[in-house]
């Protein structure tokens, strides 16, 4: 039996997709976050992923779902409006030994997302939001990241909720 997935949970999937890549833009390419927000939302960055097929070994462009734009939008100027306070929440939760400054760019956008929604969408279950960004790590990371990224949120869900 197929898995009914509406819509509008689909459109807030690609939201959060886009959210870590534009946050990862505008931390690595030092660019301007309404410029960003805008390349996005106008499909000129971020709509098309690369899709392995396992069968025939071949990589085909593949265009993405579309998203909620509103959303999106949100999250990325609430991450940056909110980036050193997030940045500093997610500190605490780290093991010791592990710095956020050190980690790879790609995995920091993805909790600082992550942590934002974590803290200021109640109406989202945790466990959803933890199943998400999982599975975003999972289209960027091997198993190491994923694992450290469910257990991370999984702490801080415990935490903030």
């Amino acid at each position: 039996m197929a898995k009914f997935v509406s819509e509008k949970i689909k459109m807030k999937t690609e939201s959060r997709l886009a959210a870590v890549q534009a946050t990862y833009m505008i931390a690595y390419g030092q660019l301007p976050v309404d410029q960003v927000i805008k390349d996005f939302q106008d499909g000129n960055v971020g709509r098309y992923a690369i899709e392995e097929d396992e069968s025939s070994q071949k990589e085909e462009m593949v265009e993405l779902n579309q998203m909620d734009k509103e959303y999106f939008a949100q999250i990325v100027r609430e991450v940056q409006k909110n980036k050193e306070a997030l940045e500093k929440s997610l500190s605490m939760y780290l093991a010791e030994g592990y710095s956020f400054e050190r980690m790879d760019g790609t995995l920091q956008a993805l909790l600082l997302c992550a942590m934002y929604e974590m803290i200021n969408t109640q109406d989202v279950d945790a466990n959803v939001l933890i199943k998400e960004y999982v599975d975003l790590a999972y289209a960027f990371f091997s198993k190491k990241e994923p694992k450290m990224v469910n257990a991370l949120l999984d702490q801080i869900a415990k935490s903030v909720r």
